[in-house]
């Protein structure tokens, strides 16, 4: 047993210390590793984000960053996921029509099940349309890439941009049968769902400015909340858009016992933050890796996927699952860039938490922070942690490493229930991830693009796309 290292500093301003290092003067995986070497330990004691406006919370946490010590914030007998969907600050419910979403209930509160359970039926209900109506998206996608490619003054098409529209034209289609374009949303949609976005996560992000005007970022994005009413209108577009169009999924959702509006802000949220904004972060990210990974990774790639549809017949469930390399690239984009790094929860009483080398005692009601780049990069775990290697999960040994992917706020070898917080669509963000992956190496033999960062994930512009001879 060890005590748990590290401190909060002097008041206020060991926060404000904490919070300057973590934004601007190290950065975020800087910030962490330094602290873990000085403590010498993967768990201990800092401030966190934000400082000024915490809804009351207290933003000193106990940082896990470990393989071991991580799935703790899993078990929801031992920890409350109440409130810290997002990090220690929770956003005005104004943003979801005064509701607590599903996301940031914990398990225990009652409507967690009903609304859980109104999604899991809700995928589970769409199980025969994920495939095609993705591929027909993917089409578009592919189609106006390299028309892009071809016609842009800079000669490359901007992923990200595209990923956006066809990911929210994807999901208003599958879950409401309506194309944005044909509603009040017209071909707004992702701009709308960024701007909600981005209203809620600002105390999470940067401008980018030199350190020097460090103080004028604080002050524009960490000082103060900002209000609902900037983008009121163009959440109630959204609302009213998927209120007209829900109209089966609302019925079931009254059976459950939840009202049509709460029911229809719970699906606001989780097309907008959980749907399209984590598709917004991984697509490109995804994209990122394969890119670095270089033409003999793309050749391997695409010999996997048409030898596969090839001897099956297509692109269906059976095929996909035999495509190992192809599962393995997504799990290993999912295991460098989750979607969302971090994990919060609150101890419910005394417990002991354990690390490779060393157990720490945690008191009830102390904020745990998991930060997940570092958990799945654990040096103890995976062999040359930081580097990107498209087979890592191939083979018996490889598949016995899924169990420390954490992306989806649980185990990849588990599956989301109503009783615990995993990601309700974690299997088929995966299988969304293959099916991109498919569609692209059958339609291509290689790529290259320029990588970057952005707010939100990484920057992708594709420079060249080699047409396959067979597409």
């Amino acid at each position: 047993m060890r005590e748990i290292p590290g401190d909060y500093g002097l008041p206020i301003i060991g926060a404000i210390k904490d919070r300057y290092d973590f934004l601007y003067f190290q950065g975020q995986d800087e910030f962490f590793k330094s602290r873990m070497k000085k403590y010498n330990s993967t768990v201990f004691r800092t401030n966190m984000l934000p400082v000024q406006f915490n809804n009351g919370r207290n933003a000193k946490v106990i940082v896990l960053l470990d393989a071991v010590s991580f799935p703790v914030l899993f078990d929801v007998t031992k920890v409350e996921k109440r409130d810290v969907f997002v990090n220690t600050y929770m956003p005005s419910t104004s943003f979801t029509g005064g509701y607590r979403t599903c996301a940031y209930l914990d398990p225990s509160e009652p409507k967690h099940t009903q609304l859980k359970q109104l999604f899991l039926s809700l995928l589970a209900s769409r199980h025969d349309d994920f495939i095609p109506e993705f591929q027909s998206c993917l089409s578009k996608l592919f189609d106006n890439m390299e028309t892009n490619l071809s016609s842009s003054k800079n000669k490359e098409a901007d992923f990200n941009a595209l990923d956006d529209n066809m990911c929210s034209d994807y999901f208003f289609q599958l879950f409401f049968n309506v194309q944005p374009k044909d509603t009040k949303l017209g071909t707004d949609a992702p701009k709308l769902m960024t701007k909600w976005l981005v209203l809620q996560l600002h105390p999470l992000i940067t401008l980018g400015l030199p350190k020097l005007f460090s103080w004028v970022d604080d002050l524009l994005l960490h000082t103060f909340l900002f209000p609902f009413f900037l983008v009121k209108s163009d959440y109630q577009k959204i609302y009213d858009v998927i209120y007209s169009s829900s109209t089966s999924i609302l019925d079931e959702a009254e059976k459950l016992g939840i009202t049509r509006e709460e029911a229809c802000h719970n699906l606001v949220f989780t097309i907008s933050f959980n749907a399209f904004g984590a598709t917004k972060v991984f697509f490109p990210n995804l994209m990122k890796w394969v890119a670095l990974g270089g033409e003999k990774l793309h050749k391997d790639l695409a010999n996997e996927i048409r030898t596969t549809v090839k001897s099956e017949g297509g692109v269906n469930y059976r095929s996909i699952e035999k495509m190992t390399l192809t599962k393995s690239v997504v799990y290993e984009a999912l295991r460098l860039a989750p979607p969302v790094p971090n994990q919060f929860a609150t101890a419910k009483e005394d417990l002991v938490i354990h690390s490779h080398d060393s157990s720490f005692q945690v008191k009830k009601g102390e904020l745990l922070l998991g930060f997940q780049p570092f958990a799945t990069r654990d040096p103890k775990i995976f062999e040359d942690p930081e580097e990107f290697k498209g087979s890592r999960f191939v083979g018996e040994e490889g598949e016995k490493l899924l169990k420390y992917v954490y992306w989806s706020n649980g185990r990849e070898i588990a599956n989301p229930t109503v009783v615990n917080k995993q990601c309700p669509a974690k299997n088929q963000m995966v299988l969304l991830a293959r099916v991109m992956l498919i569609e692209f190496f059958l339609r291509y033999d290689t790529f290259t693009a320029d990588v970057g960062t952005l707010l939100l994930g990484s920057s992708v512009k594709i420079k060249s796309l080699t047409r396959a001879e067979t597409s």
